[in-house]
Parts: structure tokens; C-alpha cells; sequence
């Protein structure tokens, strides 16, 4: 694999922590070169275009990309370029890991989940109809092809990584033939891993017990959308967006990216913390076979999370994102 990847600087606080993240990857001689490009609503009010035809040359050609966040208007305007580039490029395994660190505080302990998002079908893909001024329709779907992969996905991580249980997550109780068929399709897979232990949940069931018992959790693997809102959920057991990562995984395409939004409330300020995109780019390193530097960063991140003094103010620090990088920096 090359050491040349593609890197999307997005807009909001994307263009200040992705400058943030690729000074650490420097710093820790990941050795990587940077195709990087302008994206999103800033580029479409400029140039015309959310992502000019140089930046999918560029990913096509590298096969890897680290993408920060990018604004998507709700209710009007452009579709999400997140759901565009999962589509585009068949990045069908959305896999976001939440980890407590002992050294942001939360009400929770001992939270170490992964949740496994089908990426490219259900409700989430946004096919939808106005079948009259009065009546819209969103259309969710599930394929075989779609549900054997992710949920096989799943249990070859549990397998490779020592972990004990795949849940699947469904309302299979009320959507009968669609999730139904996800969660059928599950226990059809979890036959031929019968050294993983494997059980259902209903959805809104997960929700509640994952604020009360989140250690009775470890992978989870569910449709689209129930992805989008529980991993949301996990990363406030252990601090919040700004410390969750996410790796976009297809045949031929990788894309990172951290899960939370643009924050354009706060673009500018010099207060974005840049944990979650770092650590969307270990899970880069990591795939790109850098496992050393990878685990280099992650020590230096633990150390100045642990030490206090230079976190940003999401995770009750007053220090800024210049700060919390040099101080990252000097770990290294």
C-alpha cells in the first residue's frame, strides 16, 4: 500500500483539526504524503461544486482518505456528501469503537463497544418520495447482500480482536420483513463463529440499557440508521463526540473521519478538539499496516488527557486546540 493518502479538510472546525491532526502524523514519522483538498459548503459557495473532480481523482487513485467534517444543511439544500461518498464508493462497514479513558469522566466505567453500521441501505440512505404536497415517503431497504457482509464483517472482527459477543440491534418486533430478515440473516452467520457468543436486541430496548448497563455490551452490528443514533449515544458514555472515531470500510476504498459535525458555533475559536479525527487516523495508520505509530500516538494522547492540563474545553479542559496539539507533540 502506498504512503500517499487523500485528506478532505471540510469546512467548520474541520479545516483547524485536520491542520492539528496531519502536524501529529508528522511528528510521529507516520511518513505519509497528503493529497489535500478544499470541501463542502465553503467549496460549493466558491467554486460550484462540493468536491471538485481533482479530490475523487485523488481518492480513487490513493484508495485511502482521512476526511474531516463537513456542514450538511438540514431540511434543504445538498445532500450529505458523507451519504454520497458511502455510496459512491461502496464503503459499506461503518465500524465506530467507544473506549472510556480513565481520564475524561463520566458517569460510566469500563465502556469499550463497537458498534458495526451497515452504510449504504435502510432509511438512512435518504430514498425518499413527495407522493403528493401533503405526503412524503422514505423508503428503507434491506438486501441480503448487504446484511450478510456487515454482519459477517462483524464476527470476523470479534474473532481477530478476542471479543466475547455480537449483538445484533433490529425491530424486527414491528418491521417484520425487513429487519426481520436482518436479524434472520444474522443467526443464519453466527453459526459458523459458534466460539462467539451471539443475541438480539430490540432497538429502542438497546437505547435504554446501554445508559444503565453499557458493560453488558461489546460489538453490536445494525441497519443504517439505528447506527447513526446509538453510536451517537456511546460516545456520551465515554465523554462525547469529539472522542469517537470511524473507519469507512469497502472492497477497494477506506475512508476516516470523526463522527461528530462541522460545529461552525465554534469554528475559529481555536477551542475544536482534534481527539476524535487523531484517532480516526490510528485507525488509518492502522489499516495501512503503520501499527507502531499508530500505538505511539495513542500513548502520547493518553498521557495528555491523563496529565489534564492541556484539554479543550468539550471535555472540561480550557486549553486550545494549538495547545492540546503541542502538548501532543511533545509526548511524541
Amino acid at each position: 500500500m502506498s504512503d500517499r493518502i487523500t485528506v478532505f479538510k471540510g469546512d467548520g472546525i474541520g479545516p483547524e483539526i485536520t491542520d492539528a491532526v496531519l502536524r501529529i502524523l508528522d511528528a510521529a514519522g507516520a511518513g505519509l504524503e497528503y493529497e489535500i483538498f478544499n470541501v463542502g459548503e465553503a467549496e460549493y459557495e466558491a467554486n460550484g461544486a462540493l468536491i471538485p473532480d481533482e479530490a475523487f481523482e485523488s481518492f480513487e487513485k490513493t484508495r485511502v482518505l482521512l476526511k474531516s467534517p463537513i456542514t450538511t444543511p438540514v431540511g434543504k439544500g445538498f445532500r450529505s456528501l458523507n451519504v454520497m461518498m458511502r455510496k459512491k464508493y461502496d464503503l459499506y462497514a461503518n465500524i465506530r469503537p467507544a473506549k472510556s479513558n480513565a481520564a475524561v469522566k463520566t458517569p460510566f466505567e469500563n465502556v469499550d463497544i463497537v458498534i458495526f453500521r451497515e452504510n449504504t441501505e435502510d432509511l438512512y440512505a435518504g430514498v425518499e418520495e413527495l407522493v403528493d404536497k401533503d405526503t412524503a415517503h422514505s423508503i428503507k431497504i434491506i438486501t441480503r447482500k448487504c446484511s450478510e457482509r456487515i454482519i459477517r464483517d462483524a464476527f470476523e472482527y470479534a474473532v481477530q480482536h478476542g471479543r466475547k459477543k455480537v449483538t445484533c440491534v433490529h425491530k424486527a418486533n414491528i418491521m417484520k420483513i425487513s429487519d426481520g430478515m436482518f436479524r434472520d440473516i444474522f443467526y443464519e452467520i453466527s453459526k459458523d463463529y459458534p466460539q462467539i457468543e451471539s443475541d438480539d436486541k430490540i432497538v429502542d430496548n438497546v437505547a435504554m440499557q446501554l445508559v444503565m448497563h453499557p458493560q453488558k455490551f461489546d460489538v453490536m452490528v445494525m441497519p443504517n440508521l439505528y447506527g447513526d443514533v446509538l453510536s451517537d449515544l456511546t460516545s456520551g458514555l465515554i465523554g462525547g463526540l469529539g472522542l469517537l472515531p470511524s473507519s469507512n470500510l469497502g472492497s477497494g476504498y477506506a475512508m476516516f473521519e470523526a463522527v461528530h459535525g462541522s460545529a461552525p458555533d465554534i469554528a475559529g475559536k481555536g477551542i475544536a478538539n482534534p481527539t476524535a479525527l487523531l484517532w480516526s487516523a490510528c485507525m488509518m495508520l492502522e489499516h495501512m499496516g503503520k501499527m507502531d505509530c499508530a500505538a505511539r500516538i495513542r500513548r502520547a494522547v493518553d498521557q495528555v488527557l491523563n496529565e489534564g492540563t492541556a484539554t479543550t474545553p468539550d471535555i472540561g479542559g480550557t486549553a486550545g486546540t494549538e495547545d492540546y496539539t503541542a502538548a501532543v507533540i511533545s509526548k511524541l
